[in-house]
């Protein structure tokens, strides 16, 4: 796929099938709560006739190809073009019905299977994750997109949906919903994505006995509040960007009982990251003929 078969793609589609769905539309306007932070009044918009997209949280705008390398965190456009293709393979003439989603729209042939396919595998290889580990939570999903089949490691959440990962987008297989592990502790650790969940069980395994909630999306966290409230500490593990600022903002509004763990991978952008020595753009040094970078490691005391 090139740039220009990406932007015949309709972005609502792209959205929809990466698990992001409009809250509203206004004539030729969608309007979805951002993707990039936790919100509760949508202020994400989709010009439908002309294809664009404005974020009007932080004035970003653009097209599909602008808004794949901002999901997945890079300035590639050939990432970024195999994220769309991934994602949405066949460009539609027609645009997607905010009233209703058509039959050809949805994944057919799913079937869930344990983990096991070597491209996956190498995937969480290359995230550090050990198999034996990701085994234990996750399963492998194989599905059916436009007659096109595809498979993905797949994380389950209390509704019955799985968050989907391959080695070129993240999405869900609906329902959306959170991930609780409930260890009947007095401490929780807090997660956005469950490849995070799954770096500190990496790093300190005996974290599997500490209770967990994985939001699967920041914008999940009004659904893990009463849950999280039950807890005398919050340990969270949130991403060093904007919407893990908010998010952890809300939860202080909220007088509970938050200890900011992100303070301690604060050069990485999540846990992952900071488990694959993987800096922020800024904390990058140049490289040289250094040593191979070597696993770092959180603190060890937590609230059990």
């Amino acid at each position: 796929m090139n740039s220009e078969q990406a932007k015949q793609i309709r972005i609502e589609e792209y959205l929809y099938r990466i698990g992001i769905k409009p809250n509203k539309e206004r004539g030729h306007n969608l309007w979805y709560k951002s993707p990039f932070r936790n919100e509760t009044e949508p202020s994400f918009k989709l010009n439908r006739s002309i294809n664009q997209w404005h974020d009007l949280g932080s004035g970003d705008k653009g097209n599909i190809i602008d808004l794949a390398m901002k999901l997945h965190q890079t300035n590639s456009v050939s990432e970024a073009l195999q994220a769309i293709e991934q994602a949405a393979p066949n460009p539609q003439a027609h645009s997607f019905s905010f009233r209703q989603q058509e039959v050809s729209e949805t994944m057919t042939k799913v079937e869930i299977k344990p983990l096991n396919h070597p491209a996956l595998n190498q995937l969480l290889n290359q995230r550090k994750i050990p198999i034996k580990l990701a085994r234990q939570y996750c399963k492998e999903v194989h599905y059916t997109l436009n007659g096109k089949s595809y498979f993905s490691v797949a994380f389950p959440n209390d509704k019955g949906g799985f968050e989907t990962l391959n080695p070129y987008f993240k999405g869900c297989l609906p329902p959306k919903e959170i991930s609780i592990f409930n260890r009947q502790t007095q401490a929780v650790h807090l997660f956005e994505g469950f490849m995070d969940y799954l770096s500190l069980l990496t790093l300190q395994a005996r974290q599997a006995d500490v209770s967990a909630v994985v939001l699967n999306s920041i914008t999940n966290l009004e659904k893990a509040i009463p849950f999280l409230s039950k807890h005398t500490q919050i340990n969270a593990f949130l991403d060093n960007d904007e919407g893990g600022k908010r998010a952890l903002e809300k939860l202080q509004n909220l007088k509970l009982p938050i200890v900011d763990y992100s303070k301690k991978y604060a050069e990485y952008k999540d846990v992952n990251d900071y488990l694959c020595g993987k800096k922020l753009p800024q904390f990058q040094k140049k490289l040289t003929t250094e040593t191979e970078i070597q696993k770092p490691k959180i603190g060890k005391r937590f609230k059990r």
